[in-house]
């Protein structure tokens, strides 16, 4: 080893208050976590001693506890971007007590090089492996892309790499590393199938930049999936049905569609479901995140290839990649989230996107984001990238939410992260609403079929109301949230008349 060594608490000495850090990771997979944590206690011991300490935070996507969660909670935080998971970050930022901005994820190290959000400081790197090769420094990432080649490159006081001992160096090779050229004279970026790469399989950087690798051996801060339940697992039967349904019409291509999941415990089952279904077609993944599900399906020959930013999978599962790691080297690549989550590279390949709702109203539009339009409940992630892009694009949610106190399907999103220019179908585990070919009132009967039965008679009311005011779109505005509020007021969203709202 050619490099200075560190602990960690001698890496965060090195951050200032007022200064950005960039990390690695997306989602809780590849973050640097030993340096963060040393951060919160610096941070810490710096507002104990009446000094002021506050970083901003750019990354991937979200973190774990050892970044977001211990960083919000010492109120270490001033600025944050661009998107979150971590239930403690979700309370800080819902009280107001750090400044978070929410970013389609493809934009993010776009915005870094633009300089729209500032200077990146230090870069803190989670690696596998680090090489000295003649004034380079080749840094192979562990289970994540993230925005790491971007603040490696525009870091100016240096980069600090963790060398995670958790993560197997056999697992060099597996990340294609390509950074999009600055505007506006950007190549294109070729990639025509899954399995493609473009890039390197490290980050190149001077090596006198790296200012100190600190050595650990802590295990990815993986979320544990919920096992399938009845309502995930009608729900991604319906969506095999609808894709299979699609196949035999003639609407998606007979060599079928790479798909793309968002991330979480629904996500995973739907992406299992079609997996166990005999009718769908072996298939290609081009996402921003691989869950267990599918990389069960990978060794059952179900999926071909997955092209990912991020391996947000159990421990156990990774271990098990590493571990037969030359049976997924040319399956699996990892790329940095302005790859996986590309725009011009979901268009071009022809992408099934499979996304998870909070809220679906009437006429197809689609809160991802925001609890009664107020409440930060997650990022929009890369769902945007996907849904905007897509061959074809669709939204998955259980039609209740609260043990039935909340419908999935609403008079009017309160919040909305996609608008139903872009959504050709709402899937719950009552069956699929095909919003293609339709207007918008149209949109609204097919949707009314697939919320929960107890809620289809409240919403067919609300459009008798609204009809009234005319117009393209029926909308009385007066009653528009009576659901919401009505939630807010009482706990659950049951109402017995929207004529109290009618102004």
């Amino acid at each position: 080893m050619e490099f200075n060594k560190l602990t960690a608490a001698e890496a965060a000495s090195f951050i200032k208050n007022g200064q950005t850090i960039g990390l690695s990771g997306f989602t809780p997979a590849g973050v640097p976590k030993s340096v963060p944590a040393e951060i919160a206690k610096l941070a810490t011991a710096e507002h104990e001693a009446g000094r002021p300490y506050k970083i901003s935070i750019f990354t991937g996507a979200s973190t774990g506890q050892s970044c977001d969660g211990d960083l919000s909670n010492a109120n270490a935080i001033d600025f944050r971007a661009p998107y979150t998971t971590n239930p403690d970050f979700r309370k800080n930022v819902n009280r107001n007590t750090l400044h978070y901005s929410d970013l389609n994820l493809s934009n993010m190290a776009t915005q870094i090089r633009q300089g729209y959000l500032g200077p990146i400081h230090w870069a803190i790197i989670e690696a596998c492996a680090i090489e000295k090769v003649g004034n380079k420094a080749h840094i192979y990432l562990t289970a994540a892309g993230g925005i790491s080649p971007t603040v490696c490159r525009l870091a100016k006081e240096g980069i600090i790499v963790e060398l995670n001992a958790f993560h197997s160096p056999k697992s060099k090779g597996i990340h294609d590393v390509y950074e999009i050229e600055d505007h506006p004279f950007r190549t294109p970026v070729m990639i025509t199938k899954a399995s493609d790469r473009i890039g390197k399989p490290y980050v190149e950087v001077d090596a006198d930049r790296i200012v100190g690798v600190v050595e650990c051996d802590i295990p990815d801060e993986a979320r544990a999936f919920k096992d399938p339940d009845s309502i995930t697992t009608q729900i991604g039967q319906n969506v095999a049905d609808f894709l299979l349904d699609n196949l035999r019409k003639g609407l998606i291509p007979k060599s079928f569609l790479n798909l793309q999941s968002g991330v979480g415990s629904g996500a995973n089952a739907v992406l299992g479901a079609l997996g166990q279904c005999p009718e769908v077609p072996n298939f290609n993944i081009y996402t921003e995140v691989l869950q267990d599900a599918p990389v069960e399906l990978m060794r059952k020959g179900r999926v071909l290839s997955a092209s990912c930013c991020s391996l947000t999978v159990t421990n156990d599962c990774l271990r098990g990649i590493y571990n037969d790691i030359d049976f997924f080297k040319d399956k699996l690549v990892l790329r940095p989230s302005e790859i996986s989550n590309n725009p011009e590279v979901i268009a071009r390949i022809g992408v099934c996107s499979l996304n998870t709702a909070i809220e679906c109203d009437l006429y197809g539009h689609v809160n991802s984001t925001k609890i009664c339009g107020t409440k930060m409940m997650n990022g929009i992630g890369g769902s945007a990238d996907f849904t905007c892009n897509s061959y074809l694009s669709i939204f998955t949610c259980g039609s209740t939410t609260k043990g039935g106190a909340i419908s999935s399907i609403v008079p009017f999103a309160s919040h909305i992260d996609h608008t139903n220019h872009f959504i050709d179908a709402v899937i719950t585990e009552y069956g699929v609403a095909d919003l293609r070919h339709k207007s918008d009132m149209q949109k609204a009967e097919e949707l009314i079929k697939v919320a929960h039965p107890d809620y289809r008679p409240m919403l067919q009311d609300y459009l008798k109301y609204a009809e009234k005011t005319g117009g393209h779109t029926h909308h009385c505005l007066s009653a528009a949230f009576a659901m919401h509020d009505t939630f807010l007021r009482k706990g659950d969203m049951h109402l017995t008349d929207f004529a109290e709202y009618i102004k």
